[in-house]
């Protein structure tokens, strides 16, 4: 059937699409229950059949009827299209469809085109060492798994812009509608720039239910759906029925409509240079839950139904009761018809099927980008501070970066985005807009609107994490780069999202199959320890014990200490493959301590011992000093200060750590350091006093499998307050008062001669806690405090 004859409106083509669907129906069904006779060429026994069938029914069907309509507007229009499963836990559908076009036995030879090959692919659904229910990264064409619900859209268009060829069809369930993610990102289409982007259709697969209550918007009526989306800015067309025979000219018309107003808005807007945010076009496709299955069970409806949510029919291996019934509803879809006596599919029914790289499944924007080219990077030390005169410079580390981030923009025009929730400007990464401005497709208010225009590299303009966290996945899952930046304690708002991108990673790092991809960067500013006008509800630097407790190969964790570190840390971020970095970094003034030598080598080795903040000589300390994170490195300096004034005899080792997961045992990370290498830096049994910008107990877990456990902890301990920067320290005892007064009841041999000095300490707390109550402010040595150079 070559395409220029084809008639894709006339009966016959839809008869042979019909055909196709129940084929695709047919294999769905079998990877529910079956591992064994798949055609039915006998009575079912209950070998046949798996021990627990596990999985979802209720959305399938109505998704392989989109899949095979979505295959005719490839053909008939030569499209560049890919496939985003929104509706949850319905992964036969994509595996199937796979299957039937060959793509999938392509990537899987042992899952054949025949009857062994389809025996195979019914008994690893869903089954112990074979494949998830869902639609994962063993599964083809999958960028996008519905393991958490939400995300659709954002990945779809995340996965479009800069591909101004491709359409995402984003599948999206009903009841994934009603998650706070997939609502918000119905606002997607004011960032979809129709001249430099590619399309998202999206298509609500509308079947009414979720596990046991029915759907909001299916509750509603076209005409208050309507008004919905057109609100929202889309252009909703609309198919609903059970009947295939009117369904498919139906959805083929609407499918042509969507296709041809995607077509006409892009090319009206590239032939005439005008980027006017366009309306464009969405399906919502109504159809029954459980779609073709039982219709009803036990006296209870069946199809149209919640109840057709999951295994709709109780049959296993240790139940064949109602075997009839089970092979009754799969010879429904006639396989005799649909597959030849080898088990495959009839060549009439495969030519349906796109061909080459058309065929969804192996549309290479779904495995690692369509031309994916590393980053060019800027010389990070063309940017570097001159802190020869430590800690008397004062500099904000954000406003600093925002240079070397706007030659990466420059740079790469092409595959370099920013993305976060209107947070940009005040995370100071002011030089990204002297090089670029926020893309936004809406109105463009003068002269109360800045920065804003129809292109730009900065898509930070709805406040939704979500929204800004699900482009970068969708950006950096289809081969491009990006970095999100948010408030620390706001990235706990998707820090589900890091842990779903993370096992999407780690999951495609273990097939042959699958290209690497770009790692995924966030950034963490904003910090608890400076906040100085939001107060408690915005202090919470969890990120960090939630993402070390994910597979190490694949997290990494950098808390550079000044602007010269920040940049240092720079290539190791974007140089990095399949990884998920966490960047906390400051905005706020900062005093600047580290050469770029300095920093570099930090930044390489992971710590280091800093000589000019070290008074043991290379002999061995009477106590470490370590420090992770901005806040702690400039306290513990401080401290060594006091220190030192006070006990000029005593023996300081100071450790700044910048790659923090480094510290841990290669029996956890293959990357950490051995037990010599460890006590190098932090000796086997003297005392360590950690300072660390996290919860405490991550430290403490590094420490546990080590010799030294001498050691005292100061991180957030989850105090707060609408206070000055100074005071969230104190309130939580990582101040320079707690850390030195700390130290002298540690250190053998001066606790009596610690007295008054502990004692002094405890002065200038009590004064610190005066004055800002009196004052508003913190005390002027503490504002005016210059690192002083040990003697």
């Amino acid at each position: 059937m070559e395409q220029q004859t084809v008639d894709y409106a006339s009966p016959e083509y839809f008869a042979l699409m019909n055909a196709y669907w129940r084929a695709a129906n047919f294999l769905s069904v079998g990877q529910l229950y079956l591992r064994d006779n798949p055609l039915l060429k006998r009575p079912l026994k209950d070998t046949d059949v798996k021990v627990h069938p596990i999985g979802h029914w209720g959305t399938i069907a109505g998704q392989n009827f989109i899949y095979a309509h979505l295959n005719r507007v490839i053909n008939k229009y030569d499209l560049n299209m890919f496939y985003l499963e929104g509706p949850g836990h319905g992964g036969q559908v994509m595996v199937s469809n796979s299957y039937l076009d060959g793509s999938y036995s392509d990537i899987y030879p042992e899952v054949s085109q025949d009857e062994l090959g389809m025996k195979k692919l019914f008994k690893q659904f869903s089954f112990p060492g074979g494949i998830a229910s869902h639609a994962a990264p063993e599964t083809p064409g999958s960028i996008h798994e519905g393991g958490e619900l939400g995300y659709t859209l954002s990945h779809a268009t995340g996965a479009i812009l800069d591909n101004p060829e491709v359409i995402a069809a984003a599948v999206i369930g009903d009841g994934e509608t009603e998650t706070g993610p997939l609502a918000a990102s119905w606002f997607s289409n004011a960032f979809i720039n129709p001249i430099n982007d590619g399309a998202v259709l999206p298509i609500i697969n509308m079947n009414g239910f979720k596990i046991s209550n029915p759907t909001i918007l299916a509750r509603k009526t076209d005409e208050e759906l309507t008004k919905y989306f057109e609100g929202a800015g889309w252009d909703p067309l609309f198919v609903e029925g059970d009947a295939p025979e009117k369904m498919h000219p139906e959805l083929a018309a609407v499918m042509d409509e969507a296709i041809e107003k995607i077509k006409a808005i892009q090319k009206k807007a590239r032939d005439n240079n005008d980027p006017t945010q366009p309306v464009w076009p969405m399906i919502i496709f109504r159809a029954p839950k459980g779609w073709t299955g039982p219709k009803t069970w036990d006296g209870e409806p069946i199809e149209g139904s919640f109840r057709a949510h999951q295994i709709p029919i109780p049959v296993d291996a240790n139940d064949m009761e109602h075997s009839d019934s089970l092979t009754a509803w799969l010879k429904s879809y006639r396989p005799e018809e649909l597959f030849d006596e080898k088990g495959s599919l009839k060549p009439e029914l495969r030519n349906l099927a796109p061909k080459g790289m058309r065929r969804m499944a192996v549309n290479p924007i779904t495995n690692g980008g369509i031309d994916p080219h590393d980053l060019r990077l800027p010389d990070y030390k063309k940017y570097a501070l001159d802190n020869t005169k430590r800690g008397t410079q004062v500099q904000q580390d954000m406003l600093i970066w925002s240079q070397y981030l706007a030659d990466l923009v420059k740079l790469n025009p092409t595959n370099f985005r920013i993305f976060g929730p209107d947070e940009t400007m005040s995370n100071r990464l002011y030089s990204l807009f002297d090089v670029t401005k926020r893309q936004w497709l809406e109105k463009i208010e003068e002269p109360q609107d800045e920065a804003l225009a129809p292109a730009g590299r900065i898509i930070d303009s709805q406040l939704s994490e979500h929204q800004a966290e699900g482009f970068n996945e969708g950006y950096t899952l289809t081969g491009r780069h990006g970095l999100f930046t948010s408030y620390e304690a706001f990235l706990r708002v998707v820090d589900s999202m890091l842990t779903q991108h993370f096992k999407w990673i780690r999951k495609a790092a273990e097939l042959d199959w699958r290209h690497d991809y770009p790692s995924l960067n966030i950034v963490s500013t904003s910090t608890s320890f400076q906040q100085d006008h939001n107060g408690y509800t915005h202090q919470d630097p969890g990120i960090l014990t939630h993402m070390a407790e994910k597979k190490p190969e694949f997290i990494r964790e950098y808390l550079p200490a000044d602007a010269n570190s920040l940049l240092a840390v720079s290539p190791l971020i974007f140089n990095s493959r399949e990884k998920v970095n966490i960047l906390i970094t400051s905005k706020q003034p900062r005093p600047q301590f580290y050469s770029i030598d300095e920093a570099t080598m930090l930044a390489q080795q992971g710590l280091g011992i800093i000589d000019w903040a070290s008074t043991d000589q290379g002999s061995e300390p009477d106590v470490v000093i370590a420090a992770a994170g901005t806040e702690p490195n400039m306290e513990s300096l401080a401290a060594i200060n006091l220190l030192h004034d006070s006990f000029p005899e005593l023996k300081i080792r100071f450790v700044n750590v910048v790659d923090l997961l480094k510290l841990r045992s290669p029996k956890l990370d293959p990357r950490g350091l051995s037990d010599e290498e460890f006590d190098h830096y932090f000796t086997a049994d003297k005392p360590v006093l950690f300072a660390y910008h996290g919860f405490e107990d991550l430290i403490r877990s590094i420490f546990y499998d080590r010799h030294n456990r001498n050691v005292m902890f100061h991180g957030y301990r989850e105090e707060g307050d609408i206070t000055t920067t100074f005071d969230m320290r104190v309130v939580n005892e990582l101040d320079r008062y707690h850390l030195a007064k700390d130290i002298m009841m540690h250190v053998a041999g001066y606790q009596d001669k610690a007295a008054a000095f502990i004692q002094q300490m405890d002065q200038q707390l009590q004064k610190h806690h005066d004055y800002i109550r009196e004052n508003g402010e913190d005390l002027p040595e503490i504002e005016n405090w210059v690192w002083q150079a040990l003697k």
